[in-house]
């Protein structure tokens, strides 16, 4: 039995769960999202609970067990609490500011870097060098966020670039002047 799909997930209060086959629809206080389950999960409601079950004992059918249970479990986090990724920006004239639905990044380049944020994320500045992307859905909030992180990723002599908060760095040492004697 799979370890992950085994655990059942709990409902929290406020958050709606309706089962239609192989779709499940599920929404909360933050907004709603459907998950098609594959053809050898079923999922059940029961006691406040979603079980997800196997039809197999399948490789494949074991793996897709977790998987589809993870997802579920994702779906049901976003609706109530949300996802959030923060990136911070380091370098001299390196900054960022929201203009509408769009986010204006001055990165060391000759013109400043747009990014169109999609419908379902929520981007807040703060200190014009911390990116704070927020939304529902776990895949886009990661999404969006390493798209952003490529725009200009840290490099390793300065560090300077676009991050996650808290990410270390690995840093290479420079050029260094020779201290040999003179021929």
């Amino acid at each position: 039995m799979s370890r992950i799909g085994k655990m059942p997930i709990h409902i929290a209060e406020g958050v709606d769960v309706q089962i239609d086959g192989d779709l499940i629809k599920i929404s909360g206080h933050k907004g709603a999202l459907k998950h098609k389950l594959d053809a050898e999960v079923s999922a059940v409601v029961e006691d406040n609970k979603i079980i997800v079950k196997r039809s197999s004992d399948t490789k494949s059918a074991r793996a897709k067990h977790g998987l589809n249970r993870a997802l579920i479990s994702n779906i049901v986090t976003g609706v109530t609490t949300g996802f959030e990724k923060i990136l911070e920006i380091k370098g001299v004239g390196y900054r960022a500011q929201l203009q509408g639905r769009k986010l204006q990044l001055q990165l060391g380049f000759s013109h400043p870097m747009i990014y169109e944020i999609p419908s379902n994320i929520e981007i807040e500045v703060m200190k014009n060098n911390q990116i704070v992307v927020k939304g529902i859905d776990k895949q886009l909030v990661g999404e969006v966020a390493v798209t952003i992180r490529n725009m200009k990723k840290p490099e390793p002599y300065k560090g300077k670039g676009i991050r996650y908060l808290g990410e270390h760095i690995k840093h290479k040492v420079g050029k260094t002047a020779t201290t040999g004697v003179q021929a």
